[in-house]
């Protein structure tokens, strides 16, 4: 054969495979894009470099010799992001419906150690009807060993899954063991067991897995979006505020916004129903931009990364606006999750802080709030990463304790003026301490005014709280931002070890 022949040869075959399977006109929604085209859409323009496209599947059970499996449902590469190396696999719902073989799950396994290697994130478009039942104990394996991959990158290299279409079963586990997890709102479908197969009647896809359970029920879901396009350039922008491995610092740009810029409205605001978490962080940050991660979930903790003098910080807050101040075991699940990413990236976090204690419902205590607490604490004391707390209004008892406090190792601890921190708030205490005296009083309303006022300036003022070291300097609120990109600046060469051991168990 000619060196022409062998050429065309190899032009019709890759045409063939990029193509796609037979299934993109039975698709449900002509609209929804294909495997290639969603990795075109997330990555730099021509970047894209596909690894295993000859790959096929090598089962010949059920008939499986005629089916024609174009890399074998999924294309796997690599790209750039703002001109920074990722690994991406797309799962082809025209191949097969995008089920997932055993050749399947070794091109991303492949990817996997590639990306390991070189110390990359690495994306994953789920769209996948699930394992390939004609491969039995081959896809098992294959599932297996990706799972396997995950584990092994977690808290190495970001790894980020969107759901774009079908996700049920074992595919459920990929999002799950991912770092973050995307979601677009219609057509796609997270689950483990189908509805139908569920002790509930009521139960639907829309109801169990939709997007909107999963985001704003479940947590397992971070980002939620009504189309690819949107979807795609957010993951594009988290990509670029992550480090791209552990043993990296997060990309530092040029900051175009005023390090000493003052907020004089933080200096009157209203702090008596509480604080909105979102518009304070989104003030403070360069340009005020805030990505919230977990948006819809346990609204009362704010999590989401910000930049301060073009560095990526995480942030934690409490959520008061609309709330009476209390911690559940969800916000303290979703805070925990994200302090574990931060502190496995190098992410410093500064946290804001309003607590008054922890929801007093049957449902929280059933749910085993102590434990879900107990791992946001320890995730914020095992946490090496640079740590500022700024106590904005209330912090009371342990839940302020578990609110990134100098007790369990911030690094700085700032508080407005306005602030108080004590056991309990104030009317409360004193009723419990002065309870004879309140009890043989004339005039229970004058002493209960008088001992209040009492406690209020020995125990429950930030300057109390300061003359013994617990918070390290009282601020003017509009100079919150200059005071934490300064601390931030000071901690950068931050180092600091834990006791030899092999893992932690508070899980």
């Amino acid at each position: 054969m000619s060196n022409t022949t062998n050429l065309n040869e190899l032009i019709k075959r890759r045409t063939d495979i990029e193509s796609g399977g037979g299934e993109k006109d039975n698709q449900k929604d002509p609209s929804n894009l294909v495997a290639r085209e969603r990795i075109s859409l997330l990555l730099d323009g021509y970047s894209f470099v596909e690894i295993g496209a000859f790959i096929s599947n090598r089962s010949t059970n059920f008939n499986m010799t005629t089916e024609s499996t174009p890399a074998d449902g999924v294309v796997t590469g690599y790209g750039t992001i703002e001109g920074r190396l990722v690994y991406v696999y797309s799962q082809d719902n025209t191949v097969l419906s995008g089920a997932l073989g055993e050749m399947h799950a070794k091109k991303i396994s492949h990817i996997y150690d590639l990306a390991l290697k070189m110390g990359a994130p690495i994306i994953g478009l789920v769209d996948s009807a699930g394992m390939r039942l004609q491969e039995s104990t081959d896809a098992l394996q294959g599932f297996g060993e990706l799972f396997l991959k995950q584990t092994l990158a977690s808290g190495v290299v970001p790894q980020i899954t969107a759901v774009l279409g079908n996700c049920g079963g074992g595919t459920t586990f990929i999002p799950s063991l991912s770092d973050f997890t995307f979601m677009i709102n219609k057509g796609a479908r997270l689950y483990v067991n189908s509805p139908n197969a569920l002790d509930s009647k009521a139960a639907t896809f829309d109801t169990v897995a939709s997007s909107k359970f999963h985001s704003e029920a479940s947590g397992l879901v971070d980002f939620v979006f009504d189309n690819e396009n949107d979807l795609l350039q957010r993951i594009r922008q988290l990509v670029d505020i992550l480090p791209s491995n552990n043993l990296e610092e997060s990309p530092l740009v040029e900051c175009t916004d005023d390090l000493n810029r003052v907020d004089s409205e933080f200096n009157n605001l209203d702090l008596t129903n509480g604080f909105d978490a979102v518009s304070v962080i989104t003030k403070i940050a360069d340009n005020h931009l805030f990505i919230p991660v977990k948006e819809n979930f346990a609204t009362s903790m704010v999590t989401g990364f910000i930049r301060l003098n073009g560095n990526t910080v995480g942030v934690v807050a409490n959520q008061t606006l609309d709330g009476d101040g209390s911690i559940t075991s969800d916000g303290s699940d979703k805070g925990t999750k994200f302090i574990s990413i931060c502190d496995a990236f190098n992410i410093p976090i500064v946290t804001f802080t309003d607590v008054v204690g922890f929801k007093a419902t049957v449902e929280e205590e059933s749910k085993g709030i102590s434990k879900s607490v107990s791992k946001m604490l320890y995730a914020f004391a095992n946490a090496t990463v640079p740590k500022v707390n700024v106590l904005v209004n209330r912090g009371y008892g342990s839940a302020y304790i578990a609110m990134n406090s100098k007790h369990i190792g911030a690094d700085f601890v700032y508080a407005w003026p306005s602030a108080k921190v004590g056991m309990m708030e104030a009317s409360s205490a004193v009723k419990i301490i002065y309870a004879k005296e309140i009890k043989e009083s004339n005039d229970i309303n004058a002493i209960l005014n008088e001992k209040t006022a009492e406690y209020e300036a020995l125990q429950e003022s930030p300057y109390a709280a300061a003359s013994r070291g617990y918070i390290d300097d009282i601020i003017e609120p509009g100079a919150t931002r200059k005071r934490i990109i300064a601390t931030l600046e000071m901690l950068l060469s931050k180092r600091e070890s834990r006791p030899d051991k092999k893992h932690g168990t508070v899980l």
